[in-house]
């Protein structure tokens, strides 16, 4: 497995990237450059990440491709289409998006994401955007979600197999699919069912923590890895069975030295478990 996050350092070229990459201990990293950078840059960017042994994770094509505002929802979709494009390009192992909500806030809650409509408007969705693009080296994957699909392992397989595209993929995010206190308390068996079941589908994962709150109605919080309750014993042990290129993406922090702690804990959990990263 590999560990990445972001890059804060500003770098003029692909040299000065992956030198910051690697400055930083990391053998994975997210897509440097944008879906309008052009061709020469890109594959300057492809070919410094190969030689430097790093791995480009993901290009995000956050966005709301269920979106009821038809303007925005064709947007997303021309993101999402970019988007897939440029991983194809750049060699990443996966574009990513969430399914999108229903409602007014583009990676919100509403009554509508869960049903049997939505779903269907999801896989039709996805398709467009694979059979579009038509990637050959790389996948899109939609990111695991607590009030969208897919919100657990079995809606994944569901949308797997109801896609039925080749270069359909999984983006494996453990703290987004703890939404109760059931799973929060369990969050290493969860983890151990999503690997068994999607484990041979996963492109690239992402690494932060949860912690539930004292209250009387249930209430979670996403904080720096390490200081909440997911099992990273159980997650990085599990990722460490997967391929070898598998990435493990820090996310949402907001200084270099949040993601340096936060490295560190991946670091000493796998050491402790006999594990490593690249």
């Amino acid at each position: 497995m590999r560990l990445g996050g972001p890059v804060f350092e500003e770098c003029g070229d692909p040299q000065e990237w992956v030198a910051a990459v690697k400055r930083l201990g990391y053998s994975a990293a997210y897509c440097p450059v944008g879906s309008d950078a052009p061709d020469d840059v890109i594959r300057a960017y492809a070919q410094a990440a190969r030689d430097a042994g790093v791995v480009i994770a993901e290009v995000g094509a956050w966005s709301n491709p269920m979106s009821p505002d038809d303007a925005a929802r064709r947007e997303a979709l021309d993101k999402c289409r970019q988007g897939l494009r440029l991983a194809d390009e750049i060699g990443a192992r996966c574009c990513v998006n969430i399914a999108g909500s229903r409602g007014a806030k583009w990676d919100g809650h509403d009554p509508a994401n869960l049903t049997d409509e939505t779903f269907d408007l999801i896989v039709e969705t996805t398709r467009s955007i694979i059979d579009a693009v038509r990637p050959t080296r790389t996948f899109f994957t939609l990111e695991t979600m607590p009030w969208m699909v897919p919100d657990s392992p079995e809606s994944y397989l569901r949308l797997i197999e109801a896609i039925d595209r080749k270069h359909f993929g999984v983006h494996f995010d453990p703290v987004n699919l703890v939404c109760s206190p059931q799973r929060y308390f369990a969050s290493g068996a969860l983890i151990r069912d999503c690997v068994a079941k999607l484990g041979a589908h996963i492109r690239s994962c992402h690494a932060k923590d949860v912690t539930l709150g004292e209250g009387f109605l249930v209430h979670l919080d996403e904080v720096r890895p390490g200081l909440g309750g997911l099992d990273y014993r159980a997650f990085l042990g599990e990722v460490a069975r997967l391929d070898p290129d598998t990435p493990v993406m820090l996310e949402h922090l907001q200084t270099p030295e949040e993601y340096a702690l936060a490295a560190g804990h991946l670091r000493a959990v796998a050491a402790e478990i006999g594990a490593a990263f690249q």
